[in-house]
């Protein structure tokens, strides 16, 4: 048999994995039967992930990294305060989310559920670069305190803001509004009611916080 030459990108596979869930409405069965219909060899495949499990994670890490470069394009990001930095990737992440929200219902519905994003594997790449991101931000808010002991420590109040993102994913998918406006507010109202406890609550209190919104993720 003779070789296939044909060559191909990350993101072409990516997008081509994304199409064939939805086409199917199941994953790949197999690497072998996803490269076959997709013209390649299998050993293109492995040059960007090590199974289809990866690749589907990996989806959800271009979410993410689609985003950081959407807002690092914008020359007027770099002079956003935290909250606005994290205001602008929310809504650009959203709406990201909204032009592939096909595949984004099919990827968290098709197993578990909704209820259970927080231990859904598919989100653990997203995970730990969205906590590089908060702890980013906790870092940069914790330069601008005089005394230790107003500064974040970043583990937990990343950690929180996770769970703040998962309850905000979680209304998305639950949202039926008109251009998913009732999303745009839950942004906006969770980030600034957030910011508000970060700042002016004691750590008890943040951390009672977190377990309130990781508590939401599973209700009905």
């Amino acid at each position: 048999m003779a070789a296939k030459s044909k060559e191909i990108s990350k993101q072409e596979i990516i997008s081509h994995y994304m199409n064939t869930c939805l086409e199917h409405e199941v994953v790949p069965k197999s690497v072998f039967k996803f490269c076959s219909q997709l013209g390649i060899e299998d050993s293109q495949f492995f040059k960007h992930f090590g199974s289809l499990e990866i690749l589907a994670k990996e989806v959800w890490l271009a979410f993410h990294e689609n985003t950081m470069k959407a807002l690092e394009g914008d020359q007027q990001y770099e002079g956003y305060d935290r909250r606005s930095k994290l205001l602008a990737y929310y809504f650009s992440f959203f709406e990201l989310i909204t032009l592939n929200r096909s595949y984004v219902l099919f990827s968290l519905k098709k197993e578990q559920g909704i209820k259970s994003l927080q231990s859904l594997s598919e989100l653990s790449k997203l995970r730990t670069a969205f906590l590089k991101f908060a702890t980013a931000l906790i870092e940069a808010g914790n330069e601008e305190k005089k005394f230790s002991f107003t500064k974040h420590n970043t583990q937990i109040f990343s950690e929180a803001a996770w769970a703040q993102f998962l309850f905000i994913l979680k209304f998305n998918l639950e949202d039926d509004s008109p251009g998913f406006e009732k999303t745009d507010v839950a942004i906006e109202k969770s980030i600034n009611t957030v910011f508000d406890v970060f700042d002016h609550t004691p750590l008890e209190n943040v951390i009672d916080f977190g377990k309130f919104l990781a508590k939401e993720l599973f209700a009905k």
